[in-house]
């Protein structure tokens, strides 16, 4: 991949990614503080667990890509987190700033190949596709858990019955 055509995507994929993060945000948001350890089933992460992978892994990839690499690390969720609302005010406040830094990493640095844990050496950029695909699975997931555990579900690519679609939404 050129620098151009790296160059290319990046605005494409940042946009989307600046779109789908109030998106995420309302889901974790949505997430009733007295119902972390909700599962659907016996080997499913609970509503918490599932919280932090979200919001721990997109904000992961932004500093991967500052880093200049993937490395992992203790993706322990704080003790102090005793709800989601402590992990959407934490993803609030990261995710924005961070993706504002990447942003400006220069069109030679998306074009490079970045080794992802010996499994992918793709262009920088299409990582930027992965961190989507990655939490809008997760996202989903989520999303799923909010009924049962007695929530309402956000509006996420049109309405919800809790929060039906209006005229204006883009």
């Amino acid at each position: 991949m050129t620098p151009e055509q790296a160059g290319f995507l990046l605005p494409i994929f940042v946009a989307t990614l600046r779109k789908e993060f109030p998106t995420t945000l309302r889901v974790l948001q949505a997430v009733p503080a007295d119902k972390g350890d909700y599962r659907p089933a016996p080997n499913s992460r609970s509503a918490l667990e599932l919280a932090w992978h979200l919001a721990s892994a997109d904000i992961w990839f932004l500093d991967g890509f500052l880093a200049g690499q993937f490395e992992m690390e203790d993706d322990t969720m704080p003790a102090d987190f005793s709800n989601a609302s402590d992990i959407a005010a934490t993803y609030e406040e990261s995710l924005p700033a961070k993706l504002d830094k990447v942003e400006k990493l220069p069109a030679e640095f998306w074009a490079t190949p970045l080794p992802f844990f010996g499994i992918y050496n793709l262009p920088a950029v299409m990582y930027l596709q992965f961190m989507l695909n990655h939490s809008i699975h997760h996202r989903g997931q989520l999303t799923a858990y909010l009924r049962p555990m007695g929530a309402k579900v956000p509006n996420v690519y049109g309405g919800s019955f809790d929060e039906p679609m209006t005229e204006c939404e883009e």
